[in-house]
């Protein structure tokens, strides 16, 4: 069974959906108790970094994804769960997040090395660019998926890149790193590609698949 944690910012409906289309059992949860019986989490997200990294720590659930990772339960963020993952963002002032990779998260410049202004958010459909191989990506294509936000990971560490897309900068795309996963944009509404790398994830959680 996946953990699907509900701490008041994330779109769980549309995540939980996907797993129903996909067959696999998940239970919705903000309490670490209850989420230490699946095998498996998902950190969903959407709005403000600031605001979800408060919650989180008010909760205990930042604590508890931290020894869950520790202790090797595998962890999936999606969109702003994803920028969760790592050190630190500038969003709404500096602020640390679960520090489980490494990088900051920054925000698009929104004006091109040649003076060009460009549209933030990065919203709707681009192509994914694989850098290294994954479990994640089995069996996935470089499609295109479906993006919404105004902030990326800037990382030093390429090896977490697995996937990558343009936005006048390098977006990384899909990142991972052991068991922990993350992809900025929605799976859940990125038609077949997205299926396919939640299919993916719910595989490595059963332990078929290697992380």
């Amino acid at each position: 069974m996946i953990g699907i944690i509900d701490y008041g910012m994330g779109n769980l409906y549309s995540v939980s959906k996907a797993l129903e289309r996909l067959n696999y059992e998940y239970v919705i949860s903000g309490d670490p108790q209850q989420l230490k019986q699946t095998k498996g989490l998902i950190l969903p997200g959407v709005g403000s970094f600031r605001d979800a990294m408060h919650i989180l720590n008010e909760t205990g659930l930042a604590s508890f994804i931290r020894a869950a990772v520790r202790e090797g339960m595998p962890l999936f963020g999606i969109c702003l769960g994803m920028q969760l993952l790592f050190e630190e963002s500038e969003e709404n002032g500096l602020t640390e997040g679960l520090q489980l990779l490494k990088g900051r998260v920054v925000r698009f410049p929104g004006v091109t090395a040649n003076g060009e202004t460009y549209k933030v958010p990065h919203m709707g459909w681009n192509r994914l660019q694989f850098r290294h191989p994954s479990p994640l990506l089995t069996n996935v294509e470089e499609g295109y998926v479906y993006f919404v936000h105004s902030y990326y990971v800037d990382t030093d560490d390429d090896s977490v890149v697995l996937a990558s897309s343009t936005y006048d900068v390098d977006v990384p795309a899909v990142v991972g790193k052991g068991h922990v996963f993350g992809t900025q944009f929605h799976p859940e509404k990125s038609s077949e590609i997205g299926m396919k790398i939640l299919k993916n994830y719910a595989i490595i959680v059963e332990g078929e698949g290697k992380a």
